[in-house]
């Protein structure tokens, strides 16, 4: 509502005095400030904030009068009433400087376009020169308490007990006096109740103020007791006053009323602030609400403050400050809502925790529209008591305020708009935001507009991006003449911004970012806007006052036009309006004479310029109702009903208008359409007739109400929160008028009201409500202490020092919870059930349903008396209707305290049950976090057994960094560091769903690796019988611990090498630092092996997303199939491939037929190294021959990245290559050479894929799982992996058992590749050498027949019918054309012929053939 935003300024008196102000009273418009001091009397001017004329007292005269005390502004401005301590009232007139005489005028530089237009030009921005001349005084023989100025007269109260009433002319027309023991006071102004009357024998008034609206004086008497005096008739005389007074309080001190809500605001001894109302059908004094420091806010100030000092209304009615004899400064909404208060956080402690003196207040008031609290502080004397000449100060607290506050309907829009003196803070984004990056790029010019108008709803991106604002500086050549600013108005789309000042109107264009001004400053200053600002599409709607007519107006102005009045759709009025609002197409007017007025307006279509016409509607006369026009705080429009019989499949027509609301000083009441008559059908009649339905006479729907929001958006899904009615009522909260709808079609309960109203309490002050998104926006004020500014100056400690500086922050908060469970409360759990579904895809309501269980569990739980009917098991049972049930209950009591959870899982069910309804619901996260629970509640055997079968299935489905949690777990239980819990992972790591952790090293193994995986949070031994290393502390505990988990582990991996799951093998070893290359020493010769080396090649296949390899059809009829031209091709061929394959696994050192290895295994290998040389130099390319060409590189690197674009590049090769050859002319590549090169890279997997094959030979290779190896060397088909497998295979420490299965595996691959997939036989005749030779190495002689071509030709004869010889899924079938067969016989053939040239090159077939 009001936000502290600054510093405070300090306002210096060029006169330097030995008396301190103490007294500030400002002018009926708060254009000036009268300043007491104890012999003088200052007049200040607003803006600039100067001195404008000071009156010194002569020392004889203030001798007779006294010292000077209060001080009365007559309401023209024209006289200053001043009270002396002896009983006289001196008046005061204020004189004029005359023509162009002025204390202060602007100076603009030479060429400055600011001219004189106007007579008034340099009123409004000059400091005026005034003096001031003393009239007689009056004396009226006692000292005076209180000055009251009224229209004609002055009401002066004394110690005798008197009301004296002055006119301002005081000599001429004499004086009344009333005695108050003559005026009859009761409890209420029924006179027929002959209540106790008051003794007012020897009491005066101490404090009081005249109220308008309520026509009476509230007075505070000098014994504390309050009360109200009325004027029965219009006379002011004794026979006429009668008074009400409070019972129950005798500590009052001071008073302030508040015209526009009808309060009396009281101040007491004790330090709180009652507010009255008058009841008004009895006339007695009734208790509002009371306004107090709470120790909830402010534990350390309770009854700490003092009496309350002061009381000051904001000028708009809407707050209150208040100050205390202890000092500081407190702000409240009218009903209660706590702002602001100085006394506690940044404003009571430096940043070193000292506390500060609070600021002590003499004297106080708020500026012109309530942007500024002038202050006077009350400073003691000097320390010898010795008064110094020194200049007095004067502090002004600089504030923003809702535009809420004076043009209430900005409550349709779902922005927040604040206006200070200067500047607009928004919270709308920017307007690329919230549109389509092309439309502003459209609205260049100031002229256009994009054609689509944004949404309603902004959506939350815009509306909750960020905490900071959007701020608008006012144009300053509108705010020169015409500050201050009065009135502020957003747009729906929240785009367009219009501020009315004194005079005219501008707006600006968040587009443009541009100011438009009357380019008439004439037009500017012949109106004011009296009845607010609203945006209407691209029309400003302003209801003003013609000074040159002298006529009341209501005028619509296109955004993209120029400013002018020759552009303005312009309708005469008959009555001063107060208020407008708009709903849809119609605009609703409050006017003086308490009438309310609809008009429609409609764009017209047919004028060159966009312009709009209205219409008068309907008029409607509430003067029955409404006893003063000015009680009205805001009107609104809206579609919000009761009688309906609406049903949830058919919603009301919201297009229309339905009801009037008007606030009513506080009293929100509601006018109906009256549908009781005869109901005329719509085609019977015109539009016209059908809207002028008369209305119900008015019901009262709540009190206290300070804000009022509805929307008129439809919303099928939504729609209990878009027809509801949103109120705002201070200390008690929002309470939303909620319709209740009957489910699906069934007829309504008839004992189930329509509507219900559901109160519930914010913790921000709500400035505007976001329907669909459940969501209240608000401010906040925060501070930022500066205090270590000028500390070492000997001089007055600076503002900066004494006083934060304030900032103002957007914040929002969900009120979705407080719904649902004040629905609950009340048995309307279905009801309750169709809001939350309606609102379930919200992103924050599985935060909304953990609000309500945390709320309702702490109520509880922590209450001292037992309660009759707890509502936690109906919340718990409401919430089981969600999927998030089982994570919101779990991270509720992960947010509560201990104690706490026996009560909770009493309501929802066993934690077990919980935890294993997540196990399977498959929601790992949320069983780690059950467990958590488990551990705290449950023996340790429990939370074991539970954490294993998580860990088992955490390992199943691969989410590695729940296992690391659960393994730290593990280890802690079994430790007793069962204390600390483990924390609950939240998202999963992402590389845990990538490849392996790849190390870049091949010398480095796995277990070393793992702490880069694993960050330090484990350590899993490198070997598994016994623990070692750090972690290792001697105890039993640990090593069970850590056998237990390695068993895991093992039978995980054991289960993933039986499934042939490589990959995710090397996934598992990678994450959770497993020693895999111990663990596959052990097991090399039991689960290790490979059993079906078919299946094993296909699954690597599978799970790599490796390529079967294809025979080209090209192949087959191609030239180059025997013959020495053939050779040269294939050479360049493999080295490229092979170099290839080698930079691309990313391994820094040599092929791994040379590494060295710490393993046993391999040491007894005396012959295996000179082989493996022998053969790597014999017919294998080295790494440092690799030559990459050009063309190579270039189709690299846009080689498929996955087999699912393997079709693709088969069927380019198959197709016509002659229009390519063209691009290639430069090359010295035949057709055939590039068809060879584009299948080569069409049988190659992804990059990753290589990579992870090769180190996964790797660690084979150093386990010694040699017929792993083999399959491995298969699929990457490297002649180099089967030659150092078959060399290894010499060695007598390999098992004839490994010789025979690789033998088996190799003769089953040799005849599945025959029948199933012929793109792997060229790659297998190339190895036939190492065939030949495991076969004589073999124990069990096996006949060399088998593999001669005859027989392969046999294996292949049974293929020829199948048109598709690789698997399906792959997708890549052969050419029709291709003969299968002659294929086979065609490569048996060359094999028989060239026995010796295939022993000088080998490797040859790999890239020729495959």
């Amino acid at each position: 509502m009001y936000f502290l935003t600054g510093w405070p300024r300090r306002l210096l008196c060029p006169l330097r005095s030995e008396e301190q102000p103490f007294h500030l009273q400002p002018s009926q418009h708060r254009l000036y400030f009268a300043v007491l001091a104890h012999t003088q009397l200052s007049v200040w001017f607003s803006r600039p904030s100067v001195l404008v004329v000071s009156y010194i007292e002569s020392a004889k005269a203030a001798t007779q009068f006294g010292f000077y005390q209060k001080a009365e502004w007559k309401p023209d401005d024209s006289m200053i009433a001043v009270a002396a301590a002896n009983g006289y009232v001196l008046l005061f007139d204020i004189i004029g400087g005359g023509d162009d005489k002025y204390l202060y005028e602007p100076v603009y530089p030479k060429g400055s376009p600011r001219v004189k237009v106007t007579p008034s030009y340099k009123e409004e921005q000059c400091a005026p020169a005034l003096s001031l001349e003393m009239k007689k005084p009056v004396d009226l023989e006692a000292p005076i308490t209180s000055l009251q100025s009224l229209q004609e007269d002055l009401l002066v109260c004394t110690a005798d007990g008197y009301l004296h009433m002055l006119h301002w002319d005081g000599v001429r027309n004499g004086r009344r006096a009333v005695n108050l023991c003559t005026i009859p006071f009761s409890l209420d102004l029924q006179s027929s109740r002959g209540g106790p009357c008051l003794d007012l024998n020897g009491v005066y008034v101490r404090d009081m103020e005249y109220c308008v609206t309520l026509d009476g004086f509230a007075v505070v008497f000098d014994d504390g007791r309050l009360g109200f005096i009325t004027p029965t008739a219009n006379r002011f005389s004794t026979e006429q006053l009668q008074g009400v007074w409070a019972a129950d309080v005798t500590d009052g001190t001071c008073v302030a009323v508040n015209n526009k809500y009808r309060l009396m605001a009281f101040g007491c001894t004790s330090g709180s602030v009652l507010v009255y109302m008058i009841d008004s059908t009895t006339g007695s004094m009734q208790l509002s609400h009371k306004l107090e420091l709470t120790p909830k806010h402010y534990p350390d100030i309770w009854n700490k403050t003092g009496p309350v000092k002061m009381i000051r209304w904001s000028p708009d009615c809407s707050v209150v400050m208040v100050t205390w004899e202890c000092g500081g400064l407190s702000l409240w909404s009218v009903f209660g809502a706590h702002l602001i208060c100085t006394l506690g956080e940044d404003f009571a402690y430096r940043s070193d925790g000292t506390k500060k003196d609070p600021l002590k207040i003499s004297s106080m008031s708020w500026g012109a529209e309530g942007y500024h609290l002038w202050v006077i502080g009350s400073t003691e004397a000097g320390e010898d008591g010795s008064p110094q000449l020194q200049q007095a100060s004067i502090l002004q607290f600089q504030f923003i305020k809702s535009a809420l506050t004076v043009n209430p309907c900005m409550s349709n829009q779902e922005q927040v708009l604040l206006h200070g003196e200067d500047r607009l803070f928004l919270t709308c984004g920017d307007a690329a935001q919230a549109h389509s990056p092309a439309e502003p790029l459209r609205d260049s010019s100031p002229l256009h507009r994009p054609h689509t108008t944004p949404p309603l709803s902004q959506g939350l991106s815009t509306l909750l991006g960020h905490k900071h604002w959007h701020v608008v500086q006012i144009h300053n050549t509108y705010l020169e003449s015409n500050w201050p600013i009065r009135f502020a108005a957003i747009d729906s789309a929240g785009q367009c911004l219009a501020v009315a000042g004194r005079r005219g109107f501008a707006h600006y264009s968040l587009f443009t970012r541009k100011w438009k001004l009357f380019g008439n400053i004439t037009q500017e200053q012949s109106m004011t806007v009296t009845g607010g600002l609203a945006w209407w599409n691209d029309f400003v709607i302003v209801a003003c006052y013609n000074f040159i007519d002298q006529q009341e107006e209501l005028r619509l102005y296109h955004r993209s036009c120029n400013l002018d009045n020759a552009f303005a759709s312009i309708t005469k009025l008959h009555a001063e309006t107060l208020l407008l609002n708009v709903f849809k197409n119609m605009v609703i007017l409050f006017r003086t004479d308490c009438s309310i007025c609809l008009y429609s307006i409609e764009k017209k279509q047919d004028s060159p310029n966009p312009s709009a016409s209205m219409e008068l509607l309907q008029e409607v006369s509430m003067s029955r109702y409404i006893p003063h026009p000015g009680l009205v705080v805001s009107v609104t429009l809206t579609s919000v009903r009761t009688e309906t019989g609406i049903s949830l499949k058919a919603p009301q027509q919201a297009c229309t208008a339905e009801s009037i609301l008007l606030n009513l000083a506080g009293q929100l009441i509601m006018l109906q359409r009256d549908r009781s008559g005869p109901q005329v059908r719509e085609k019977d009649t015109s539009s016209n007739q059908k809207k002028l339905l008369p209305f119900c006479p008015p019901v009262v729907l709540a009190q206290c109400v300070e804000n009022v929001w509805t929307t008129c958006r439809t919303n099928r899904k939504k729609r209990h929160l878009v027809e509801a009615l949103w109120l705002s009522c201070g200390e008690a909260g929002m309470k939303v008028w909620l319709p209740l709808f009957p489910r699906d079609h069934r007829k309504p309960h008839s004992f189930l009201s329509r509507r219900i109203m559901l109160p519930f309490l914010l913790n921000i002050y709500p400035l505007a409500v976001l329907f669909e998104d459940a969501l209240v926006l608000g401010a906040t004020n925060e501070t930022l202490l500066y205090d270590n500014l000028g500390a070492n100056s000997s001089a007055e400690e600076p503002l900066e020092s004494l006083f934060p500086f304030c900032t103002v922050e957007r914040t929002s908060q969900i009120y979705l919870h407080h719904l649902l469970r004040q629905l609950l409360v009340r048995n309307l759990g279905e009801q309750a059930l169709m809001l939350a579904q309606s609102c379930s895809s919200l992103p924050y309501f599985s935060h909304v349903l953990e609000l309500m269980v945390h709320v309702v569990l702490e109520e509880e739980a922590t209450s001292r008396e037992p309660i009759p009917d707890p509502l936690l098991p109906t919340v718990a049972k409401f919430i089981t209707e969600f999927p998030l049930f089982l994570r919101t209950i779990v991270h509720c009591a992960r947010k509560t305290e201990f104690a706490l959870w026996n009560y909770l899982f009493a309501a929802v069910g066993n934690p077990k049950d919980l935890f294993e309804e997540c196990l399977m619901a498959q929601d790992l996260d949320t069983a780690a976090s059950y467990l958590i629970i488990l551990q705290n509640m449950e023996v340790p055997a429990v939370s074991r057994q539970h954490a294993t079968l998580l860990f088992n299935t955490a390992l199943e489905q691969g989410k590695w960094d729940l296992c690391r949690h659960m393994i730290r777990f593990l280890k802690a239980i079994g430790s007793g560091e069962s204390e600390t819990p483990p924390s609950t992972p939240t998202t999963q790591e992402p590389s845990s769903t990538g490849g392996f952790e790849f190390f870049r090293n091949r010398s480095i193994s796995l277990s070393q690796s793992a702490d880069s995986v694993s960050t330090g949070k484990f350590n899993l031994q490198k070997t598994f019988s016994m623990p070692s290393g750090p972690s290792a502390k001697g105890k039993d505990s640990d090593s069970a611990e850590n056998m237990y988990i390695d068993m895991m582990l093992w039978r995980h991996a054991r289960r993933l090498l039986e499934q042939v799951r490589l990959k995710d093998l090397g996934c598992f070893a990678a994450q959770l630092g497993f020693e895999l290359i111990g663990w596959l020493c052990r097991e090399r010769m039991r689960v290790a092996r490979v059993e079906d080396f078919v299946t094993a090649l296909k699954r690597l296949h599978e799970d790599f997303l490796w390529p079967f390899p294809v025979i080209p059809a090209g192949s087959i009829s191609s030239p180059f199939k025997n013959g020495r031209c053939r050779t040269v091709l294939s050479t360049r061929l493999l080295k490229s491939q092979s170099a290839d394959s080698l930079l691309n696994s990313e391994m820094d050192t040599a092929p791994p037929q040379v590494t060295r290895t710490n393993h046993s295994w391999l040491d007894g290998l005396g012959a295996a190294p000179k082989e493996m040389d022998s053969a790597s130099s014999h017919g294998a390319p080295q790494t440092q021959e690799a030559f990459l060409s050009p063309l190579i590189n270039k189709t690299e690197e846009c080689s498929i990245g996955s087999a699912t674009d393997l079709t693709e590049t088969s069927s380019m090769v198959d197709g016509d290559w002659t229009m390519v050859d063209e691009n290639f002319s430069t090359l010295s590549l035949s057709q055939s050479e590039l068809e060879h090169i584009s299948m080569e890279l069409a049988n190659k997997g992804p990059h990753k894929s290589q990579v992870q094959l090769r180190y996964l030979l790797h660690v084979f290779m150093e386990a010694g799982c040699l017929d792993w190896c083999v399959v491995i060397g298969l699929i990457l088909r490297d002649v180099n992996v089967i030659k150092q497998v078959v060399g290894f295979l010499d060695s007598p420490e390999v098992p004839a058992e490994t010789v025979q299965s690789i033998r088996t595996g190799l003769l089953a691959v040799d005849q599945w590749a025959s029948s199933d997939c012929l793109g792997y036989k060229p790659f297998l005749n190339l190895i036939r050498p190492q065939l030949q030779k495991l076969c004589d190495v073999s124990v069990e002689q096996v006949q060399p027949e088998a593999f001669q071509p005859s027989s392969m030709s046999k294996l292949a004869e049974p293929t020829l019918p199948r048109a598709e010889p690789c698997p399906a899924p792959l997708g890549i079938p052969l050419p029709p054309d291709a003969s299968t067969g002659s294929s086979t016989r065609s490569m048996e053939d060359a094999c028989e012929d060239e026995p010796e040239e295939e022993a000088v090159e080998e490797g040859t077939y790999d890239c020729t053939l495959s």
